[in-house]
């Protein structure tokens, strides 16, 4: 009770501080009210020109169809992408584990087999990348071992 009687007596205190510092405001009479132009608010002008209303009305679209603006911070692109491709990596996982054993091994093989296939690509690219002369190199090498193994033989 003596604390809520100090900040009755201190609140009392404030207000007559105010009372006595603050000079009240000619505009608060209303009998001459009806004389005075009262004054409008002003409107903004950024929100009453044409590109922001249309800036806006897009960004209300986009948010009820669940679109995102695409000035996203990096950070949160990112952590978007990574949730991708780890929904990717699960729905492969899933896939592998419905597969039999032997649709499994086939896969292997089949990978397997383009593998091999591509390292031969990629040899021939080098070898046609190759100056002539290491072309004509080779291929004297081969004449060499073929007509030497046709004597021995």
């Amino acid at each position: 009770m003596v604390q809520e009687s100090g900040k009755l007596e201190l609140e009392a205190e404030v207000q007559d501080f105010r009372e006595g510092t603050m000079a009240e405001p000619d505009y608060i009479d209303d009998e001459d009210g009806a004389e005075l132009i009262k004054p409008k608010k002003l409107n903004n002008p950024v929100k009453t020109s044409k590109n922001h209303q249309d800036l806006h009305r897009e960004l209300i679209i986009n948010q009820k169809r669940g679109i995102a603006p695409q000035n996203k911070p990096e950070l949160q692109r990112v952590m978007e992408q990574r949730k991708r491709d780890q929904v990717v990596k699960q729905k492969k996982e899933e896939e592998a584990l419905k597969k039999s054993d032997l649709e499994q091994e086939l896969m292997k093989r089949q990978q397997r087999l383009d593998q091999i296939e591509q390292e031969k690509l990629e040899a021939e690219g080098k070898q046609e990348n190759a100056p002539e002369f290491v072309k004509m190199k080779g291929n004297l090498r081969r004449t060499k071992h073929e007509s030497g193994d046709v004597q021995v033989s």
